[in-house]
């Protein structure tokens, strides 16, 4: 069971899924609107810079998949990292 120690900013797409391989990683992703676990197209991608692509605040996508490891996901957390920021 990883924990929020084992998620970083570097951590990469593919290891968050194979971190979560009951698919919770995968259906975060989904309600963030990211293509990202199904398309492979920025498979090996770290979380941060998926986040940046995806025009969602680094930090926010940081903390949601940090309290997925620790089981304290909240629908406000998802909503905060879900939310576009101006480049």
């Amino acid at each position: 069971m990883p924990t929020s120690e084992d998620i970083r900013g570097a951590t990469t797409i593919v290891e968050l899924l194979k971190l979560f391989p009951d698919g919770r990683a995968a259906q975060l992703m989904s309600r963030l609107a990211w293509p990202c676990a199904h398309c492979g197209g920025a498979f090996r991608e770290p979380l941060t810079l998926a986040a940046k692509r995806h025009a969602n605040d680094p930090r926010a996508v940081l903390v949601a998949f940090r309290a997925l490891a620790d089981g304290t996901l909240t629908d406000e957390l998802v909503e905060e990292a879900r939310r576009k920021v101006a480049a």
